[in-house]
């Protein structure tokens, strides 16, 4: 398998499921303003939709979208996943409100808005998070273990660290433990967002 990826897009939630799987995978940096991939190549050969994350499989086949990719390999590694009969389909409902609501709300912190924007969308993003951290079922949204709803929910807590918005207490708790994870640190470490010396501090903490 091969990821596609920018440091810090949504495409961080993928590589942490790989490396928690334990998958066997390649990674390749693309530069989403010239859709140029770290060894030269076209982006929009591998996905004409011109934005990561893009998983190639080992047939061949190409996989986008984070709620596809991340169900997917949630099905392919049940670690990811949760048990039950409405487990896979309660990980799909809180990847779709992840993605069609949080994700989505940070659009005007991204790109160019007027102040009255963004903070409209500060204060969007941060009653949706009250609604996530109100979800907790213990230590992640699940119980005691993270899945991939967990991942794509810890990279929209980076997000919202970065643009200075509110995040309920729950919700600092459950991020500091992702980022204590060893897949975490490594994913975190092999994107640049973190160094060697910052990799040892949170191991430790």
């Amino acid at each position: 398998m091969k990821l596609y990826y920018s440091p810090l897009a949504c495409s961080l939630a993928d590589h942490i499921a790989l490396l928690e799987a334990g998958a066997a995978f390649d990674r390749e940096r693309v530069d989403l303003k010239t859709k140029r991939t770290e060894t030269g190549g076209d982006f929009s050969l591998v996905t004409p939709k011109g934005y990561v994350p893009a998983l190639v499989l080992d047939d061949g086949e190409v996989l986008t979208e984070n709620i596809a990719i991340l169900d997917w390999l949630a099905t392919q590694y049940p670690a990811l996943g949760i048990s039950g009969n409405l487990g896979r389909t309660r990980v799909l409902e809180a990847l779709a409100f992840i993605s069609t609501e949080v994700h989505r709300s940070f659009k005007p912190l991204w790109h160019a808005s007027t102040d009255i924007q963004k903070a409209k969308a500060k204060v969007t993003i941060s009653s949706l998070l009250n609604e996530q951290s109100d979800a907790l079922a213990g230590d992640y949204l699940f119980g005691p273990a993270p899945s991939v709803a967990d991942f794509y929910l810890f990279v929209m807590l980076l997000w919202a660290e970065r643009f200075e918005v509110d995040i309920p207490a729950p919700l600092l708790a459950m991020r500091d433990r992702m980022t204590r994870r060893p897949a975490v640190q490594a994913a975190l470490l092999q994107e640049g967002l973190i160094s060697l010396r910052e990799r040892g501090r949170a191991s430790s903490a």
